[in-house]
């Protein structure tokens, strides 16, 4: 119903080998923004041809064969092979040092102990299966969290669920405090970051977070190695950087963290809003069952039950866990792989392919099944470069370092490259590239047309097409996400769908974050996801992927068409296609279903009409950009400029409330989900507060950015 870029392309089915090459030629008669869409469907076939299943497995198969944590030297060993690849495949390539302030655990003890001082546990115990080549490599670093600060905290245990602000408000309805008591909670529905920002504010001295088998474990089938899901002794590792205040490193908020940054530049840790005040760190379902086997108290509300076989209580004690953390926090160096190819038409339009290349432990499907996708997206490319191609804007590939830690290496380089990036015409991430066989995707609104043209341009190893396939998982289910990116609310269900395709709004988590929601960059995220159940784990490695996630590689190979066809296509479009009726309407429904909120929550008197009316101006203005960018006639750079403006005509210059390094007026991470995606946050999250003021002065905003965005869409010829 919203298809906007052409006919349907479908390819034949095909046997997938090495090559897998599509066997017919897709039309691309009316592909969105070229005056040639013939010349681009030939372009589109001999990159598809080059790109081989078997490469990119052996690239993952490399970059995976040690543990590899931001800041190591294994870390920067596979900085120098992702750049000795991006220079074998022609890309003029730079390794770029930041300096970040980082922590890594000294020490990290859980112990638990009965009312009469019985002891019951004493943790972490390490990751071990029965079978696992990978397991017992002394490199692998205990598991932690980062930015948890240093803590020696003994007292009494609360079970408070998914340490969401529902989970505290019941918690209080039963009269059961959380001050001066280490909460434990479970992974799921909400950042973990945010799990401890909640408990922070309800008094608590310390967090426990651990994996429930009712999430990631054996309730959700087998375990590792016989099966995907989390075994008992897994840990899910991760930052609880408060990442929805801002990423990137704590010290420098908002400019970046050059190797040669005087420290008296740095804010102190002490001060910085991204930091938690209290010390937490992740548990195994195995050493977290005998903590919640020994709570008494009520018991917890039958949703709040796990997997774990006894009923769980809420607490508090009679069990006291004593928690000792000391975290070496110092200045580490990282490292950025940038590759470049110069645009022979706008050398200074910048067009950006990114995946982060740190990982917990080996990192196989977070992130170097990514990582591996795009090396052999650069392979593609290569070979058209030696082909004699050249794209017209410059097009580049980015490795990112310290993701992980919180959106680090990303964050730092669009920082120190803020003035470039305001000509930059689209981000293309990748993280979890492949954990099973089902594609799923993120975007703005205006590119999401794009996503679902390229999905018709890539064969799919089930057959048909990736929009085939995709279209046929959502009809026959909502995708799987067992860990914690599983959004707890998402007021855009409701919205109309892409020829049939939901595509996913895009909050926080990876590295589109800084290009998005502070720079104002079109950008998107793919995934093809199945039953991750090692996510941040010693298991995410080269033996758990192909025996769970893709063990002949092909799906590595459709992201990595995928990944280079956006890539490619945007490089080389004479009209940028963006879709900006798309993101009107899109917009006018965050507004309507923002209106039925604020309704349900008794400020009725809101006034939304000016917003609502500013949304179908920008609207309107899109559909006559969308008219233009149809039929392009160039040479075509103002209507270029025009259209990469309007995006950045939605920023606004003073943030959002109380955390203003997030610019954007219609996408942030929520403050009380840190991953999944606020729309209209500065709106939406006054509702939340019950803050009427607030809640007026940034619908007023936002009606000054949607009609700034619709002014300058006017312009177009």
């Amino acid at each position: 119903m919203f298809m906007r870029t052409g006919a349907i392309l479908l390819f034949a089915t095909v046997a997938f080998g090495q090559t897998n090459a599509p066997t017919t030629s897709p039309d691309t008669s009316a592909m969105l923004g070229f005056q040639n869409s013939a010349a681009e469907a030939k372009l589109d076939q001999e990159f598809l041809q080059v790109l081989s299943a078997t490469l990119a497995g052996e690239e993952l198969k490399i970059l995976t064969a040690a543990p590899h944590v931001a800041g190591s030297k294994e870390d920067y060993a596979t900085a120098e092979y992702v750049a000795q690849k991006f220079r074998a495949a022609g890309l003029t390539t730079k390794i770029i040092p930041y300096r970040i302030m980082m922590n890594l655990p000294k020490k990290i003890q859980v112990t638990a102990f009965s009312a009469d001082g019985k002891q019951l546990m004493s943790g972490p115990t390490p990751e071990h299966v029965s079978d696992d080549p990978y397991q017992d490599d002394k490199r692998i670093v205990t598991a932690f969290n980062a930015y948890s600060p240093s803590g020696d905290v003994n007292a009494e245990v609360v079970y408070a669920n998914y340490g969401r602000p529902q989970d505290f408000a019941e918690l209080e309805a039963q009269h059961i405090s959380v001050r001066g008591k280490i909460v434990i909670v479970r992974y799921g529905q909400n950042f973990r970051g945010v799990k401890v920002y909640v408990a922070q504010q309800h008094g608590a001295a310390g967090v426990i977070i651990y994996s429930d088998p009712a999430d990631d474990g054996y309730v959700r089938g087998d375990i590792y190695p016989d099966g995907p899901y989390r075994p008992e002794a897994g840990v899910q590792r991760g930052s609880v950087q408060y990442l929805f205040k801002y990423p990137g490193d704590p010290t420098t908020p908002g400019f970046a963290s050059t190797p040669n940054l005087p420290l008296g530049k740095r804010i102190s840790l002490e001060d910085a809003a991204d930091q938690a005040k209290i010390p937490s760190t992740p548990l195994s379902y195995h050493d977290a069952a005998p903590i919640l086997a020994a709570l008494k108290g009520p018991d917890s509300p039958r949703s709040w039950q796990g997997g774990l076989p006894f009923t769980y209580h809420l607490g508090p004690g009679p069990v006291k866990v004593h928690m000792v953390l000391d975290q070496d926090y110092e200045l580490h160096t990282i490292w950025d792989v940038i590759g470049k190819i110069p645009g022979t038409e706008y050398p200074d339009d910048w067009v950006i392919v990114g995946n982060h290349r740190d990982a917990w432990t080996f990192g196989a499907v977070d992130p170097n099944s990514g990582t591996a996708a795009m090396l052999e997206a650069v392979h593609g490319v290569g070979t058209l470069l030696q082909h004699g191609w050249k794209p017209k804007r410059t097009l580049m590939f980015a490795s990112w370092d310290a993701e992980e830690p919180g959106l680090i290496g990303s964050t730092e380089w669009a920082e120190d490259h803020a003035a470039e990036l305001a000509h930059a015409d689209g981000y293309f991430n990748i993280d979890v590239g492949v954990s099973g066989p089902n594609f799923t995707a993120g975007a703005v609104p205006s590119l999401k047309p794009f996503l679902v043209s390229i999905a018709k341009r890539v064969p799919s190893p089930q057959g048909g097409t990736v929009f085939d396939a995709w279209l046929r998982e959502q009809q026959k289910k909502p995708a799987e996400h067992p860990n914690e990116d599983q959004p707890a609310e998402d007021l855009q269900k409701t919205l109309p769908r892409l020829d049939g395709i939901h595509i996913d709004d895009l909050g926080s988590g990876s590295d589109y974050t800084p290009f998005l929601q502070h720079l104002g960059v079109p950008s998107t995220d793919i995934e093809s996801s199945g039953h991750y159940g090692v996510y941040h784990s010693a298991f995410d490695n080269y033996a758990w992927f192909t025996k769970f996630a893709d063990p002949t590689f092909v799906y590595l190979q459709q992201q990595a068409r995928f990944l280079g066809l956006e890539g490619m296509t945007m490089a080389d479009a004479d009209l940028l296609p963006y879709d900006y009726q798309v993101y009107g309407s899109q917009v006018v429904g965050y507004l309507q279903a923002s209106q039925l909120k604020a309704t349900n929550a008794g400020m009725q008197s809101l006034d939304f009409a000016p917003a609502l009316a500013a949304a179908r101006r920008f609207q309107d203005a899109g559909a006559k950009a969308l008219a233009a960018e149809r039929d392009p006639a160039g040479p075509l750079p103002e209507e270029n400029r025009i259209l990469r403006q309007a995006e950045q005509d939605l920023l606004s210059q003073h943030g959002l409330p109380n955390r203003p390094w997030y610019k954007h007026t219609i996408y942030a991470p929520g403050e009380y989900t840190g991953y999944a995606a606020v729309v209209i946050p500065g709106v939406n999250e006054a509702i939340d507060a019950k803050d009427a003021a607030r809640a007026s002065s940034q619908l007023e905003a936002l009606t000054r950015a949607l009609d700034r965005a619709a002014a300058t869409l006017n312009k177009m010829p």
